[in-house]
């Protein structure tokens, strides 16, 4: 224990969740959720619907109340570390008929460090336009959002993230709805990420691709069934808990929700 204690003291984890509890009308939606990511890994969170999976993300960056729970980004409160962690929400649930470009979307993600009054300047647009680089966009900076793809959409998200070059980032289903090219593109960049010594953490659905793209994994189901690397973690056992038995496997590496998810 003493070992550990040190450990985390010169390496905070990236994400501390201690107690969470979530609730909708008294009706429990996370139940005495406790995790501990550790920096550098590519997490999947995994789970059947109304597991609370896109719930935990929001309730830890303060987007939805708590009923309990503290919570920590590399041993500090979210104020404090507000500018170390990036964000992608759910597609669905942006007003994409806004009249704005790919490239202005982008910029909003260096507000944080710009303010809202103060006009970006020709660097924030070149690094503006390498996110779109990085996610192959770069040729559609100036359409407007209202006409791009589903996969389009996706992408120009995961650019506004990735021009605020945070240490923690959150992905609510990026590869919901998305075409095989855009989804390995996100893939792509996922793991460049994490190979630069980011942590990222993915709301994910599909159990088929989690051994191939994350190292890491948390399954929840309201509570947190079990966490830590995929190859120890993401088993058999453990997944009939999290589906309550609703799942069958193809092979010893490949697994399907028979209910879907």
């Amino acid at each position: 224990m003493t070992i550990r204690k040190l450990a985390v003291t010169e390496h905070p984890l990236a994400l501390e969740v201690n107690d969470l509890t979530v609730a909708y009308q008294s009706k429990p939606v996370l139940w005495d959720v406790d995790l501990a990511v550790p920096q550098g890994v590519l997490m999947a969170i995994v789970g059947p619907n109304g597991a609370g999976k896109s719930t935990l993300i929001k309730a830890v960056l303060d987007l939805v109340p708590r009923a309990s729970g503290t919570i920590a980004f590399f041993g500090k409160p979210y104020k404090q570390a507000r500018q170390l962690i990036g964000y992608v929400p759910q597609r669905g649930s942006v007003d994409w008929d806004f009249p704005t470009s790919v490239l202005d979307v982008v910029l909003m993600g260096l507000y944080g460090r710009l303010g809202w009054f103060r006009r970006p300047a020709r660097a924030h647009r070149e690094q503006a336009m390498h996110a779109l680089e990085q996610v192959g966009m770069a040729d559609l900076a100036a359409r407007q959002i209202s006409q791009l793809s589903g996969g389009q959409q996706q992408r120009t998200f995961l650019a506004r993230a990735l021009v605020q070059q945070a240490r923690l980032y959150f992905m609510d289903e990026p590869f919901a709805a998305v075409d095989a090219v855009t989804e390995r593109a996100i893939v792509n960049v996922l793991q460049a990420l994490r190979a630069d010594g980011r942590t990222v953490l993915v709301v994910h659905h599909d159990l088929q691709t989690v051994q191939s793209y994350f190292d890491w994994v948390t399954l929840l189901n309201v509570e947190v069934i079990a966490s830590g690397a995929t190859a120890t973690t993401f088993t058999p056992d453990n997944l009939r808990r999290t589906y309550g038995g609703r799942v069958s496997f193809v092979s010893a590496h490949e697994a399907v929700a028979s209910a879907g998810d």
